[in-house]
């Protein structure tokens, strides 16, 4: 392992901020008239497909608001959010969520043995549950272009393609 730090202490060294939260909201078109026409928050990106609108919250760096038509949730969602984590936290979570009883998930939830990156940010991410089964995701935003012919997919994927 390449952190031997306490939770508590690895923690704070680790874990930025809150980066996203989501909200599961009944219309989405009304939801996005108060989020981006009332209060000014710049849509990121619609998928009207799968019902659902990403709101930046401040640089793009710093956090970013989901809002989910009805029944449109990933993960089996209750509810969501991620925090702001440093590329190590992420990368290294495979080795260290298990140490904690915490098993890492994909981006469809099923247990993963790597990072996943959304491309369309590009940000790298792990996803694991609380307790109470609530979908709690670390995230890193990359210092890289966007892709969103990547889509979602493994690190590896995203590192490789670079290679090509």
């Amino acid at each position: 392992m390449h952190d031997q730090l306490p939770p508590e202490q690895w923690a704070a060294q680790h874990i930025l901020g809150i980066y996203e939260t989501h909200l599961p909201v009944r219309d989405l078109d009304q939801s996005l008239a108060f989020y981006c026409g009332q209060l000014g928050l710049p849509l990121a990106r619609r998928l009207p497909e799968r019902n659902v609108a990403f709101l930046w919250a401040g640089p793009k760096e710093t956090g970013m608001l989901g809002l989910w038509g009805a029944g449109s949730a990933p993960l089996s969602m209750q509810l969501h959010f991620a925090f702001r984590a440093t590329k190590e936290a992420v990368l290294q979570s495979f080795e260290r969520l298990p140490t904690q009883g915490i098993t890492p998930l994909g981006f469809n939830g099923a247990p993963a043995d790597e990072p996943v990156v959304l491309g369309w940010m590009p940000a790298v991410s792990v996803y694991f549950k609380d307790p109470d089964g609530h979908s709690i995701e670390l995230l890193h935003m990359l210092d890289e272009a966007p892709d969103t012919d990547f889509g979602v997919g493994g690190y590896s994927v995203w590192e490789n393609r670079k290679h090509r």
